[in-house]
């Protein structure tokens, strides 16, 4: 089995450290918020961002624990007793405990002079479960938490000091969490060479500049219409869950933790692509952005028609010009590292999730992550029949 060097140990580890402080610092960023709002008597803007927080942390405990219960028995040797974790996951300290789980994990593994099988493949496994869980929250807070405080300094027409910095940590996490999805899923197969820097940096910044006119969409439609957000949210939320129910998930281990799968699921479409069927998807993925484009395109009409100027005096065409400049070259950038910068120099469109092929069972021995070996194997359909990089060997009759 190819293994990275300990100098790509070390960078693994200081990425998973950045990583977990980019989630405290957002956490933090909203905390800030929240008391700002208080203090200035804006408690319904308040309410708002804890309750974001709030759904977001429930989420991401619940899929949490769901996942250990799913897990196969022996895998988790050094974990505290099962009334402990439960109460972590009570407490929401579910995902850091995860997080803090993984950087321990890490630091073995760099700190051994020649690291085991073992310890390699279980950094690994739960190094793919904190990325999936970093995603969920960054479509489930993080996203909607900067759609409202752009819709908020929108309708104001200022921006305070506290809101610059949850704009900015927002965006960042977003699109690190992007990356790291991805950084993980090309970890599941070894004829998958991990992304440069040259291919991170492209990749990470189409995801932001794509990702940003949708978010400026819902946020100027809520600094119009405040009232009739939630309406259009639920709405289109409604259509994506069908469409996901349709395409027939089968991620999660039982048929209720399956449908909180498809409706967070559906909330990412609401601002992002994610696929949820195997296959190639570049006519999924075209028909997702298509749908998007032609919603706000509504609402752009919709904002026209009211008034080309925001509440807090800003004009519309500006605002409009920017994000149709940044869809642009968001799209080109996206091209190019596909056609030029892509590992493996020829397009693979954004397979996510749905395949139910995993190796044969004489070669499941280590510590194996199967939701991200599904997803990595639809990601990449030129591997379906790939055994994953860290699925070899047989240690502690652990399967």
């Amino acid at each position: 089995m190819s293994r990275s060097p300990r100098a790509a140990l070390l960078w693994d580890l200081v990425l998973g450290i950045l990583g977990t402080a980019s989630f405290l610092l957002d956490l933090g960023a909203d905390l800030w918020a929240v008391g700002q709002y208080v203090l200035g008597g804006r408690y319904l803007w308040a309410a708002l961002v804890l309750a974001l927080l709030g759904l977001a942390s429930v989420a991401l405990q619940l899929f949490s624990w769901v996942w250990l219960h799913a897990d196969p028995a022996g895998v988790h040797a050094a974990q505290p007793s099962g009334r402990c974790l439960a109460w972590l996951h009570v407490l929401q300290l579910g995902y850091l405990y995860r997080c803090v789980q993984g950087l321990r994990q890490g630091l073995l593994v760099w700190r051994q002079e020649v690291p085991t099988e073992f310890d390699l493949a279980y950094a690994d496994f739960l190094s793919m479960d904190i990325s999936m869980l970093r995603l969920f929250e960054t479509f489930l807070e993080t996203t909607p938490q900067l759609t409202l405080v752009l819709a908020i300094v929108l309708q104001s027409g200022r921006a305070e000091c506290y809101q610059w910095v949850g704009i900015f940590t927002s965006f960042l996490g977003i699109s690190w969490a992007l990356l790291d999805y991805h950084r993980a899923l090309r970890t599941c197969l070894s004829s998958k060479p991990r992304l440069g820097p040259g291919s991170s940096v492209i990749y990470f910044l189409w995801n932001l500049l794509l990702l940003w006119p949708r978010v400026l969409a819902v946020a100027l439609f809520s600094a119009l219409f405040p009232r009739y957000v939630a309406l259009h949210f639920l709405g289109l939320w409604l259509v994506l869950l069908l469409w996901v129910w349709l395409q027939g998930t089968d991620f999660m281990p039982g048929p209720v933790s399956e449908w909180f799968y498809r409706a967070t699921v559906a909330t990412i479409l609401y601002f992002s692509w994610f696929n949820v069927a195997e296959g190639r998807t570049r006519g999924r993925a075209t028909i997702h952005l298509a749908f998007l484009l032609s919603d706000s395109s509504l609402l752009v009409a919709t904002w026209v028609a009211h008034s080309t100027w925001l509440p807090g005096g800003i004009p519309l065409d500006m605002l409009l010009s920017a994000g149709a400049a940044s869809f642009l070259l968001g799209l080109v950038l996206r091209l190019v590292y596909y056609h030029w910068l892509h590992p493996s120099r020829h397009w693979e469109p954004d397979h996510v999730d749905g395949a139910q092929g995993l190796p044969p069972p004489e070669t499941r021995r280590l510590p194996q992550n199967r939701r991200m070996a599904s997803l990595a194997q639809n990601f990449f359909p030129t591997a379906r029949d790939e055994t994953p990089s860290f699925v070899k060997g047989e240690v502690n009759g652990v399967l």
